[in-house]
């Protein structure tokens, strides 16, 4: 599974003293995360300490340490490698008055993961290169040859291996295979989402696999007047656009539960998820009720591809499947 991601890391001791201390292993976005601890520090006088890596390293770490793992909490941008490490045993339940604070949909089905945030697949395009009429209608197109030379992927980031496994659980393994192996004749690689969305606006590529999130950072690094691409949201549900859900859950190891709990608890409240949705990170709250990021479109409006979290799995197969076509 580490193979599948970037090496590194940080340990930091973060916010008030006082209180009990936790720590958390992040696969989240650390500015995100930032934000949400320093709240909660705040709120509680619980210390949370942040290991920061990419979420299926620290899945894979948490897999190797088992019962001996340091973490309390486990915080990730997509569902698999919760399903992973739910199927392992080695995630604690989480109490109802965590869990329906969020549609059920959007948690694990047996209670050991929450959702806190969700992001939708997209394609960003440069219109010079791709006009509207000739952008695919499904993100299968993209293993045509007349894709050849004009696609960027990143199959070891993270959030690639989900779309792996959605196109999986749409398609089967027969098609999904063939499709990586048309996407490795047509694609260039790059080493992450940040790489692809800046390509394509760049001119290198025509179009680009990502989450909607990286266009709209681009775009508030760069400026408006920087952007020469644009985001594409494939139609009828395909699952190029697919929901990704973002959660956290407890380890069954912890021996800090009350004050981990507490801070899962905080990340589903609506204080956290306004912090969610008034900042940079341009995710949709996964508590209903809280308005995302005014740059993004309402997400029934989207109207992303939903695959339930039981059929997406746990990386694995996909993972395989990655390597199976050259891709990693």
């Amino acid at each position: 599974m580490a193979a599948l991601a970037l090496a590194g890391g940080t340990l930091t001791a973060c916010g008030a003293n006082g209180g009990s201390a936790i720590t958390l292993y992040n696969g989240q976005h650390p500015q995100l995360t930032q934000a949400l601890v320093n709240a909660f520090e705040e709120q509680t006088g619980i210390t949370v300490r942040v290991r920061t890596d990419d979420g299926i390293v620290l899945a894979d770490e948490i897999l190797q340490e088992g019962s001996s793992s340091p973490a309390d909490v486990y915080l990730t941008e997509n569902s698999p490698e919760l399903m992973m490490l739910q199927g392992r045993g080695l995630l604690s339940p989480l109490p109802s008055s965590v869990l329906s604070q969020v549609p059920p949909a959007d948690s694990s089905p047996v209670s050991r993961w929450v959702g806190v945030a969700l992001r939708v697949g997209a394609l960003a395009y440069d219109p010079a290169r791709v006009t509207g009429s000739a952008l695919p209608a499904r993100v299968l197109d993209l293993a045509q040859p007349r894709w050849k030379g004009k696609v960027a992927v990143a199959p070891t980031d993270s959030d690639f291996v989900p779309l792996v496994g959605a196109v999986l659980a749409t398609y089967g393994k027969a098609q999904a295979l063939a499709w990586l192996q048309g996407l490795k004749a047509n694609a260039s690689v790059f080493q992450d989402d940040e790489a692809v969305v800046a390509a394509v606006n760049r001119g290198q590529a025509a179009v680009g696999l990502v989450n909607q999130y990286y266009w709209y950072r681009l775009r508030l690094e760069e400026g408006a007047a920087a952007m020469h691409s644009r985001l594409w949201l494939f139609p009828h549900r395909d699952v190029g656009s697919i929901e990704n859900i973002s959660g956290a859950a407890v380890l069954a190891s912890s021996s800090h539960k009350t004050s981990a709990r507490k801070f899962v608890d905080f990340l589903v409240s609506a204080r956290a998820q306004r912090i969610l949705a008034d900042g940079d990170d341009f995710e949709y709250p996964a508590r209903p009720g809280i308005d995302p990021n005014p740059a993004l479109p309402a997400l029934a409006k989207v109207n992303p591809a939903v695959i339930n979290v039981v059929s997406l799995g746990d990386d694995l197969a996909a993972a395989s499947l990655l390597q199976q076509a050259g891709l990693t």
